[in-house]
């Protein structure tokens, strides 16, 4: 009994891994996995199998599904595993995975320990300067806090300007960003369902 409960388990953790956060992002793209397998060049029950812990994709599998979902290959990749006793509750500052691109002077980090929950956290770091010149719009409910600097938001067809301890609510709603101050302006924002 205790044998099978340990089978159990460890094949709970490694579902809990690339697996998970792999679906968690197929699902908020609205893709099947039909329509992701024939991206990246795979079949429906490799995919499948990916998703469930059961097989590892090599480093080129990853490049592609990176590819495909839009994605820096690094957010499949943590830093250094935390004890056993942690994964899946925990994330140490060392641990945190890189999301998205740093070319828009926007760097972003997933606070949450994984992408398999029904909202990630995020700390987000915008550049003096950088702005998101075009609208994005998606479909989520994101809540954010600014801890420092100072962050514009375009919303309702206005800017709106935050400081420190501010917070704010995007409902699916088109939104662009601004940072028109002189230091970087970090904030943390909530978004459901996740989208990394």
């Amino acid at each position: 009994m205790a044998q099978h409960q340990a089978a159990r388990l460890d094949e709970s953790a490694r579902a809990g891994g690339v697996g998970a956060d792999l679906r968690a992002l197929r699902r908020a793209r609205g893709l099947t996995l039909s329509a992701l397998a024939l991206r990246v060049g795979r079949s429906v029950g490799w995919l499948s199998e990916v998703e469930r812990g059961l097989t590892d994709p090599a480093i080129a599998d990853l490049r592609r599904i990176a590819s495909a979902l839009d994605q820096p290959l690094s957010l499949f990749f943590g830093g250094a595993p935390g004890p056993e006793h942690e994964r899946g509750h925990i994330v140490r500052a060392g641990a945190r995975r890189v999301l998205g691109s740093a070319g828009q002077g926007l760097r972003e980090e997933l606070l949450s320990p994984d992408l398999s929950g029904s909202f990630e956290i995020v700390r987000s770091v915008f550049e003096p300067g950088a702005e998101l010149a075009d609208e994005a719009r998606r479909p989520t409910e994101e809540a954010g806090y600014l801890v420092s600097g100072r962050l514009d938001l375009w919303l309702g067809g206005r800017w709106i300007g935050l400081g420190p301890g501010d917070s704010f609510r995007i409902r699916g709603e088109p939104f662009r960003w601004r940072n028109p101050g002189g230091e970087p302006a970090v904030a943390i924002w909530v978004i459901a369902p996740p989208v990394y």
